[in-house]
């Protein structure tokens, strides 16, 4: 792993308090996506009575529509992608929706060249065997199809190098949580996230964070 470069100047204009904050709920939003990414998987192995008990109300499409989920094409490039995962899961969140209808639910948001994947990527299964993939996988070939492996590459690259430049740390949160969300493989546990996530910010708040962080 390369060396990363560290800035040793305190933020300006943010108190240590405010700093703590922004950057232990940064990595509770990092870990979250971390720990549901990993429960997603689970749950295709463990679906039991017992966790039947806990699972919310479902949501009917048209509630999940009422959301206002963006739709996406194919053609919008990783940023887009990011943005339409994004907001698909918010929606998912919002309306309450169940792990059993996320992948109907989304792929009713596809349109163009990306509904075209879809219905070609089903037809061979049938649409619902296709239905019941599991949401972490669905998010898996969407980004094996409309990211590049060039440009996973570089964004692998910039996961392991990311650092704050100057003290903009919402920047900084913002992109690592971009990176999270399209490098699903690339981090094995919540622990080496973690490490990730500190391994980029500036010497002079470090300490805090590593602090903060073992609270979670």
């Amino acid at each position: 792993m390369a060396t990363k470069m560290t800035s040793t100047s305190a933020a300006p204009a943010m108190t240590q308090a405010a700093i703590r904050k922004l950057v232990v709920d940064s990595v509770a939003t990092a870990l979250e996506t971390q720990v549901a990414t990993m429960a997603n998987t689970d749950n295709t192995n463990r679906n039991t009575g017992k966790r039947e008990t806990l699972v919310a109300r479902k949501c009917s499409y048209k509630e999940f529509m009422s959301c206002q989920p963006f739709n996406f094409k194919g053609m919008e490039g990783a940023v887009g992608l990011i943005r339409w995962f994004k907001r698909t899961e918010s929606v998912f969140s919002r309306s309450n929706c169940t792990e059993d209808c996320k992948v109907k639910f989304a792929t009713g948001t596809l349109t163009e060249e990306a509904l075209s994947w879809w219905n070609s990527f089903a037809q061979p299964i049938g649409i619902e065997e296709a239905y019941k993939i599991t949401c972490t996988k669905f998010k898996k070939i969407l980004i094996k199809k409309y990211c590049p492996q060039t440009e996973v590459n570089k964004m692998e690259d910039e996961f392991y190098n990311l650092t704050v430049k100057g003290n903009d740390l919402k920047t900084y949160v913002r992109r690592f949580q971009e990176l999270v969300v399209l490098c699903l493989t690339m981090v094995p546990n919540s622990e080496k996230l973690m490490e990730v996530f500190i391994g980029g910010l500036p010497r002079s708040i470090e300490g805090n964070v590593i602090a903060q962080s073992l609270k979670l």
